[in-house]
């Protein structure tokens, strides 16, 4: 790559777009020259790649610099022993052995879809694990396979609790997906914060001012800066954030009490603890079989039902009624088409990361 092409992207405030293959390859690569072994380099690659095409871009790619830090670190270990364990008809536990969240991820839902498939429902809980991205990656896996998934995972303090001084809940992730007969899943992913502690860093990086309403600094007050942010405020704001502080304390219960892993508040900071330290993170994943519970395409025809009603529904001038996942699905094939775009901050990291991990430049289409 030319001295041109490498600052061609810098200097401009547009993104510039990579092809998804070259993409996935790169983050493959590096994740491996940081530590990873093949299949968990598989399956962050998966995991990353997939949030960005779907537009997630807070929990896509632009976590590899993160991840690189971890695995050079001893956070995580680039070689896990993964142990799974079956506890009863369709329950399981699964040790990630401190793994990259993704390979726990795609894992503990593969083994419930596993037990779902002769049980009707599958329930695997996972213990120490790490960071795994956007929760829709997972649930994405089971509808992909024909299956109802749920994944949720509790994460360090970020969020005050309602009518709260100081940040208690993580942003504690849910997803649930459902098989859509030819067409991609019904995919439901969203932080219960008013904005995921992710975006906010990547407003920042940006340089860029936050939506109103969704972060206070330190002295409580409510801040567009993404610089001054000290808390993000639970799904619902100031005034209806009970709703997402108690969906928080869902997640909390499935993802630690059920698993004895970290609390929230329990959990060391993702950014500035220490890289060594383990940070013992909880997850938990569901499956359910659609046809345990209704004979032959029943559920496939009801949800085809479902979709036609809500899509119909008349809208505002200039809007679109939408189906949980339809912004996605249109942004997914946009950018299977046209490349993933990086900005210019990712773009400089990227390229700086090719250079230490000794891996072939990212090129622009």
């Amino acid at each position: 790559m030319s001295d041109a092409q490498q600052r061609r992207p810098a200097e401009s405030a547009a993104p510039v777009c990579v092809a998804v293959g070259e993409l996935e390859s790169f983050v493959g690569a590096v994740l491996q020259a940081a530590g990873a072994d093949a299949p968990s380099a598989e399956a962050t690659v998966r995991a990353l790649v997939g949030a960005s095409l779907r537009g997630v871009d807070s929990h896509g790619v632009r976590l590899l610099p993160h991840y690189v830090k971890v695995l050079q670190g001893g956070r995580v270990k680039g070689r896990p022993e993964m142990r799974f364990e079956a506890r009863a008809a369709a329950v399981g536990v699964l040790d990630a052995d401190n793994a990259l969240g993704a390979a726990a991820g795609y894992r503990a839902m593969a083994e419930a879809v596993k037990l779902a498939e002769t049980a009707g429902v599958g329930a695997v809980s996972v213990t120490n694990s790490s960071h795994f991205g956007a929760a829709g990656a997972y649930a994405l896996a089971a509808a992909e396979a024909g299956y109802l998934g749920l994944s949720v995972c509790n994460s360090d303090s970020a969020v005050l609790a309602h009518s709260g001084r100081d940040k208690f809940h993580g942003t504690n992730p849910i997803s649930f997906a459902a098989p859509v007969a030819g067409a991609r899943p019904y995919l439901i992913d969203m932080a219960t914060s008013s904005i995921p502690f992710n975006r906010v860093l990547q407003f920042k990086a940006l340089d860029r001012e936050l939506p109103p309403e969704v972060v206070v600094d330190a002295a409580g007050q409510l801040t567009r800066d993404p610089g001054r942010a000290a808390s993000l405020l639970p799904l619902g704001g100031a005034t209806y954030g009970y709703k997402g502080a108690a969906l928080a304390g869902m997640v909390e219960v499935l993802s630690a009490m059920l698993t004895g892993m970290r609390l929230s508040h329990e959990i060391p900071n993702m950014i500035e603890s220490d890289w060594s330290e383990p940070r013992r993170l909880g997850q938990f994943f569901l499956a359910l079989k659609p046809e345990a519970f209704l004979p032959g395409e029943a559920f496939a025809e009801r949800m085809a039902e479902y979709l036609r009603a809500l899509r119909k529904q008349a809208s505002l001038p200039g809007e679109r009624v939408m189906a949980a996942g339809d912004r996605e699905w249109a942004v997914e094939r946009q950018r299977s088409a046209q490349g993933i775009p990086l900005d210019a901050h990712n773009w400089q990291v990227f390229t700086a990361l090719a250079g230490a991990c000794g891996v072939a430049a990212l090129t622009p289409i």
